[in-house]
């Protein structure tokens, strides 16, 4: 659902946290037509080194893999009927706005269960057009059995979190270089935001500010959710949400010079860079602590019980900016890469995470490639050959 833009108030370009700002609602991802505006990836993890093989729209459909419910909420999931055979892979979905959004943007996720369990890794995160030239915002991600959200940026070198900034959430690595695995990440500090803790709290609800003041995350478990949030239909006010969890100001990265125009997007995959690592795995999960742990005891043989909780259960995702440029669509959000003039290549070998808050991971330059020609979904027409030949061409 597309919405007509009221006026609204803007705002300072300034990191200052408690500012009064209005954005009015842009478009808004809820009910029947909440897969409206996505586009399925449609290939195997080549970004991530899942487990998984991510279906089409229609595969997804009637596989009950991305459906709304009764209730009206967006389910997406992983195949937990499938007896998977050794070395097969297990299908979920991977999907990714058709549209971008640009600085000015509020981004407001509402769900009632995020996946968890053994081997599963769902994130909720943005890229820009040209990955990672363009940046990355990670909102949403955890692995296994962890019980903390952790979210973080990627970007190309010189973008780095501030020390000392105003949040709720701990900081850990402040290099936000995307040829540092982590990137500059932050651990949820209040209670339930992941896992179990988040379902039987009632789920939640994270709020991104992306804007050349810097990006800004809040999260409430629902109990906790700002009744002017909740009850948001036309536009919010982010001047009564406090301290976010995690702030990157852009005293310390340059929002517009390392940022593009950004895309929504939800993963779910298995075992992979960050949750197959085995010292990761096998403490919450047990197993031998083989390389290949991770896939021989939870992703091949019988999906349930292991993957019954891997399902996100999603309210909304609602988009809000100080004005109706903030959405745009790929040709426009094509050229417009950052300006920056500084910083060396962010490694397109070296893909992480969702592509990740995981410590390390090297999907390889074919990763870099397939966020490249992710939009307009010819990868899956492309064989290993021509990946490579591609590799050679573009990077």
């Amino acid at each position: 659902m597309k919405v007509a833009l009221s006026l609204v108030t803007l705002f300072a370009a300034s990191p200052a946290l408690a500012q009064a700002a209005n954005f009015s609602l842009v478009h808004a991802f809820e009910g029947s037509s909440f897969f409206d505006g996505w586009t399925f990836y449609d290939f195997y993890d080549n970004t991530t080194n899942g487990d998984v093989n991510y279906v089409s729209q229609a595969n997804a459909t009637a596989m009950k893999l991305a459906y709304v419910n009764d209730a009206g909420n967006a389910i997406i999931k992983v195949d937990n009927i499938t007896n998977v055979p050794y070395p097969e892979k297990r299908d979920s979905v991977r999907i990714t706005t058709n549209d971008f959004y640009n600085l000015g943007s509020i981004w407001v996720f509402d769900a009632l269960h995020l996946p968890y369990g053994c081997s599963v890794w769902p994130s909720f995160w943005t890229k820009g057009y040209d990955w990672p030239r363009q940046g990355e915002i990670d909102i949403v991600e955890g692995i296994n059995l962890q019980s903390a959200n952790q979210m973080a940026l990627h970007s190309y070198a010189g973008c780095t979190a501030a020390s000392g900034t105003t949040q709720t959430g701990r900081a850990g690595n402040l290099n936000c270089n995307s040829t540092d695995g982590a990137g500059c990440t932050v651990t949820e500090t209040s209670p339930n935001s992941f896992g179990a803790g988040f379902a039987s709290a009632g789920g939640g609800v994270w709020a991104t500010q992306f804007d050349s003041s810097g990006v800004f995350i809040w999260f409430w478990e629902r109990s906790k959710v700002p009744a002017s949030l909740s009850s948001a239909t036309t536009s919010v006010d982010i001047s009564t949400w406090g301290a976010p969890s995690a702030a990157y100001p852009a005293s310390s990265c340059n929002v517009g010079n390392f940022f593009g125009p950004q895309q929504l997007v939800i993963t779910l995959t298995l075992c992979g860079d960050w949750a197959g690592i085995p010292s990761l795995y096998q403490p919450a999960c047990g197993g031998d602590g083989a390389a290949n742990g991770c896939y021989v005891n939870s992703v091949i043989n019988a999906g349930s019980p292991n993957f019954d909780n891997a399902y996100f259960e999603i309210r909304s995702i609602k988009v809000f900016g100080v004005n109706s440029s903030v959405e745009i669509s790929p040709s426009s959000a094509s050229a417009a890469a950052p300006s920056q003039a500084t910083g060396g290549a962010a490694g397109g070998s070296s893909p992480t995470g969702s592509g990740s808050s995981g410590p390390t991971g090297s999907a390889g330059t074919n990763a870099a490639i397939a966020e490249r020609f992710d939009l307009g979904g010819v990868l899956s027409l492309l064989g290993a050959g021509v990946l490579a030949l591609a590799s050679g061409l573009l990077l």
